[in-house]
């Protein structure tokens, strides 16, 4: 008999740490009536919780309650199966993220693992998930400048900075300015996507380039990126464009391969199928230039609609071709 009360204590325990892990301020009558038992029973169960290390504080009121606050340490963690393999799975994946967290991510997975049941612990060995760093390490953001920039882009408050530009490692200018409104990643790389004062304009800054200066610069209001997206802003000026998410060169091509062969290499172009071995492709690019290189290593005929400036870069590439190879021009 003790043995089964000492289980349906420690089960009541888990379900009354859950449900208040969901929300922030619980009533103590409506706890009570979740967990089917009385506000007395509940006021000892969060007393229990409390000597677990659980900061589980009482709310004043007319109802009266109970809320879950952040401790100074650190008291055992509660996850459900769906947060447990999430949080696998997101460990796996931070080595692909760029915030030098590598080796900590490994530690903690490791401790996660071991206390998963084994069933669970089957499924997470199963996830056949492999995090490719895709740049170089020297493009690794160090861990306390992202939580600097995250921490004053919460506050809303302008960063100073010095910044290493390519080819310049040992850059002299004075610090930067810029009011910081998102920080994200992209491709395994962080940036900083904000208002600079001093350009009047929206910039945007790689996180493993920067070295933020103490103290932060002053409180600054909110702005709206342009477009009210900033995955769409970042991906546009990642296209060369000012305005929307496009890319500023667009053109419309035939080429003498059959589609299957032209839309695995076509990127975000649009492929369609005129015949066995003929198929349009309109694709965009930053320049005329790239975009008639990007078109030319299908290695076949190629045919512009359009536009004109399209089929002039594929002249101008031409002739730039010709001298490299020693060709001489025609007279």
């Amino acid at each position: 008999m003790p043995i089964a009360s000492s289980t349906a204590t420690s089960g009541r325990l888990l379900s009354l740490l859950s449900l208040l892990q969901v929300r922030r301020d619980w009533p103590g009558e409506q706890l009570a009536r979740r967990l089917g038992v009385s506000e007395r029973t509940v006021r000892r169960d969060v007393d229990r919780l409390r000597e677990l290390g659980y900061p589980v504080h009482a709310v004043k009121g007319p109802d009266g309650g109970y809320r879950l606050e952040a401790g100074s340490q650190v008291p055992p963690l509660l996850f459900d199966e769906e947060q447990a393999i999430a949080l696998a799975v997101a460990l796996r994946l931070a080595v692909g993220t760029g915030a030098g967290i590598e080796e900590a991510a490994a530690r903690a997975l490791t401790t996660v693992r071991q206390v998963l049941p084994a069933r669970l612990r089957h499924r997470v060995d199963a996830l056949a998930v492999s995090a490719v760093e895709s740049r170089g390490r020297d493009a690794q953001a160090d861990t306390d400048v992202l939580l600097a920039l995250s921490a004053a882009v919460r506050a809303g408050e302008e960063v100073r900075f010095d910044y290493r530009s390519p080819g310049r490692p040992e850059d002299t200018r004075p610090p930067r300015r810029v009011q910081p409104h998102h920080l994200v990643v992209r491709a395994g790389r962080w940036y900083v996507v904000g208002w600079s004062p001093e350009r009047e304009d929206w910039r945007i800054y790689r996180a493993d380039r920067m070295t933020p200066r103490t103290p932060t610069g002053p409180r600054f209001a909110p702005r709206e990126v342009p477009g009210g997206d900033v995955a769409a802003f970042l991906s546009a000026r990642f296209k060369g464009s000012e305005a929307t998410d496009a890319w500023p060169c667009r053109g419309e091509v035939i080429l003498d391969l059959p589609a299957p062969e032209v839309a695995p290499f076509a990127g975000d172009g649009v492929v369609e199928e005129l015949g066995p071995a003929r198929t349009r492709v309109v694709s965009g690019s930053w320049s005329w230039a790239a975009l008639a290189a990007a078109l030319a290593r299908f290695d076949t005929e190629v045919e512009v609609i359009g536009p004109p400036a399209l089929r002039e870069a594929f002249a101008e590439l031409s002739r730039r071709a010709g001298r490299t190879a020693g060709v001489p021009p025609p007279a």
